[in-house]
C-alpha cells in the first residue's frame, strides 16, 4: 500500500501476507506509523491496496466499488475505534442499535438483540441514558456492543484500551474476546500496547508497514 507524496510513493504497507483464521482474536502491535490504522481501514474496505488482494471469507474486498464496500461493511464487519464515535445525542440503546437501524430496521424489532448486549456488557441500567453521562469505560462497552449487534464475521478494534486505565483496558479486553469466541468471531486489535495483546491468541507484529512476527502470542496475561 502506497500514497504519494511531494511527486513520490511511499510505501506504508509492504509486502503483507497474511492469513488469520477464522474465530482467531489477534494482537496488532505495532508503533505509531507501523501501517495499523492503514491495515485496519484496508480490511474495512475504506481504502482500495494499491498492489495485491485483500479477502474476508468469501469476500475480495479490494475489488468492491464504494457502496459495495459500505454494504460489505455494515452486513459483515464491526468496528469499535478508540474515540468510541458514539452520538452524543443519542441513547446508550439507540447507539448500540444504530448500525441495525441505519440498515432500515425498527428499534422494536431488534430490541431482543440489544438487551441480550446491554445485559452482558452490564449497561441494562443505562440502557434510556445519553451516552454524554457514562464513564470512559461504559462508553467502551457500549462501542463493543454496537460493533456485535450485527453479528459481523470480522471484528476490527482501533487502540481500544488507549482512553482507558491499565485495570480497565484489560478488563474490556476480556470482555471483547469473552463475548468474540462465543459468537466466533475473527477479532483483530489494533495497538502500540503490550497488555492490549495479552488476551490475544496470536500476536501479529508490524514495524515500517512489514509484518515483523507473526506467531502465537508471546505476552499471555497472567490469568491465575
Amino acid at each position: 500500500m502506497a500514497y504519494e507524496s511531494r511527486g513520490r510513493a511511499v510505501e506504508v504497507l509492504r509486502a503483507i501476507d497474511l492469513e488469520i483464521p477464522r474465530g482467531d482474536f489477534v494482537g496488532v502491535l505495532g508503533a505509531s506509523g507501523a501501517g495499523k490504522s492503514t491495515l485496519l481501514r484496508l480490511l474495512a474496505g475504506l481504502q482500495r491496496p494499491t498492489s495485491g488482494a485483500i479477502r474476508v471469507g468469501d469476500v475480495e474486498v479490494s475489488s468492491l466499488d464504494e457502496e459495495a464496500a459500505a454494504a460489505f461493511r455494515r452486513r459483515r464487519v464491526g468496528i469499535v475505534f478508540q474515540f468510541f464515535n458514539l452520538m452524543p445525542m443519542l441513547t446508550v440503546e439507540e447507539n448500540i442499535a444504530l448500525p441495525l437501524l441505519l440498515a432500515g430496521q425498527q428499534l422494536r424489532k431488534v430490541s431482543q438483540d440489544v438487551e441480550t448486549l446491554l445485559d452482558r456488557l452490564h449497561l441494562m441500567e443505562h440502557r434510556t441514558s445519553n451516552v454524554q453521562r457514562l464513564s470512559g469505560g461504559q462508553l467502551q462497552r457500549v462501542a463493543i456492543a454496537r460493533a456485535l449487534v450485527g453479528n459481523p464475521e470480522l471484528i476490527l478494534a482501533d487502540e481500544p484500551t488507549g482512553n482507558l486505565d491499565a485495570a480497565l483496558g484489560l478488563e474490556i479486553l476480556a470482555l471483547l474476546r469473552e463475548l468474540c469466541e462465543e459468537r466466533h468471531v475473527t477479532t483483530l486489535v489494533m495497538t502500540h500496547d503490550l497488555r492490549a495483546v495479552s488476551y490475544s491468541h496470536r500476536v501479529v507484529r508490524l514495524r515500517n508497514g512489514v509484518v515483523e512476527r507473526n506467531l502465537a502470542n508471546p505476552y499471555p496475561v497472567d490469568r491465575g
